[in-house]
C-alpha cells in the first residue's frame, strides 16, 4: 500500500504552526522533490531552522519523525502525477463545468481525507462503538446531517444511538452518560462551542469521547480519546462545505463497514431484516 499524505498534512496545519515550524513547512511545500533526498541536518540548514524544530513539526503532523514525513511526501509525488487539484467554481459557470468541478472536488476531498485518516484510530473507534451501551452523537448545522446519518446506520442494526443537533438536548443527554457510553462529537472546524461544552460534560460523566474534525489540533479534537479526521478543503473553493460533508460521510461509511465486517454474524442479519421490512412498504410497479 502506497503511503502518502505528507504534503496534505502540511497544508492542513500550516497556519497553526509556530513561526520556526512554519518556516520549514514553507520550504518543504516549495521544494518537495528536493526534500525527499535531504537529511534532517541538510533540511535544517537549507530552511534556516534547527533539527529539533523539524522533529517538533513532524509531531504536529502526527508522524513518528522526519523519515515518515519523507516517505509520505514521496508517496504524494507519485500519486500527484495522476491527481487533480481542487477546482474553483466561477459565477455563471456552465452546467457541464459545474458537474465536473463539484464531482472533482468531492473526489479530491475523499482522496485527501484518506491521507490523514488513521487506520489505528478507525479500529479503536469501531471497538469503542461495538462495546458501548449507548452512542450519543452531537452535531450542529451541516454536521448535524452527519450525526443523523450515524444514528440511521446504527439504528438499523438495533444499537442504541441518539443524534442531537440542539445544544440543550445535547447537554441534557450528556449528563446521563456513563463510562459504558460513547459521546461522538462532529465539528468540521473543531471549534464549535456547543460541541465543546457537550463533550466536556460527557467526559465529566466518564464517557469515551470520539470526535470527527478537520485535520490538526482543535478544541474539539483535544477532548477526544479517539480522534478521526477529514481533510480541510481549500478555503477558496465555493463548494468547500459540500466537499467536506462528503468526506465526513465517507469516514462514517468506513467506520460502519469496519464494524459490520468484524461483527458480520450479528450485523448482517439485522441489516437484512430491516431491508426486507422497508421493501414491503414499496409499491410493486410490475403488477
Amino acid at each position: 500500500m502506497l503511503v502518502n499524505g505528507g504534503l496534505v498534512r502540511l497544508k492542513e496545519v500550516l497556519f497553526k504552526l509556530k513561526p520556526a515550524e512554519r518556516k520549514v513547512a514553507d520550504y518543504i511545500l516549495a521544494h518537495p522533490q528536493k526534500v525527499v533526498q535531504l537529511s534532517v541536518h541538510k533540511l535544517a540548514e537549507n530552511s534556516g531552522v534547527s533539527e529539533a524544530t523539524i522533529i517538533r513539526m513532524t509531531r504536529a503532523l502526527q508522524m513518528s519523525g522526519y523519515q515518515e514525513l519523507k516517505l509520505r511526501i514521496a508517496g504524494d509525488l507519485t500519486r500527484n502525477e495522476s491527481d487533480h487539484s481542487y477546482q474553483e467554481i466561477a459565477i455563471g459557470s456552465s452546467v457541464e463545468s459545474i458537474i465536473q468541478a463539484v464531482s472533482n472536488n468531492n473526489q479530491q476531498s475523499i482522496s485527501d481525507t484518506v491521507s490523514v485518516l488513521s487506520a489505528a484510530e478507525i479500529k479503536r473507534a469501531a471497538a469503542a462503538l461495538s462495546r458501548a451501551r449507548k452512542i450519543d452523537v452531537y452535531g450542529v448545522g451541516a454536521s448535524a446531517v452527519i450525526g443523523y446519518d450515524v444514528k440511521q446506520k446504527f439504528s438499523r442494526i438495533n444499537w442504541w444511538c441518539e443524534a442531537h443537533s440542539d445544544f440543550h438536548a445535547q447537554l441534557t443527554s450528556a449528563v446521563t452518560l456513563t463510562e459504558q457510553d460513547v459521546a461522538f462529537g462532529i465539528s468540521y472546524s473543531g471549534e464549535t462551542e456547543d460541541i465543546i461544552q457537550s463533550l466536556t460534560e460527557a467526559k465529566r460523566q466518564g464517557a469515551t469521547i470520539m470526535t470527527l474534525t478537520k485535520f490538526g489540533r482543535s478544541s474539539v479534537a483535544d477532548l477526544a480519546d479517539i480522534a478521526l479526521y477529514t481533510s480541510s478543503v481549500e478555503q477558496s473553493i465555493r463548494s468547500g462545505a459540500m466537499a467536506s460533508r462528503i468526506a465526513q460521510l465517507n469516514v462514517i461509511d468506513i467506520l460502519f463497514v469496519t464494524i459490520a465486517s468484524q461483527l458480520h454474524d450479528q450485523v448482517i442479519p439485522r441489516l437484512e431484516k430491516s431491508r426486507i421490512a422497508v421493501s414491503r412498504t414499496k409499491r410493486n410497479r410490475e403488477k
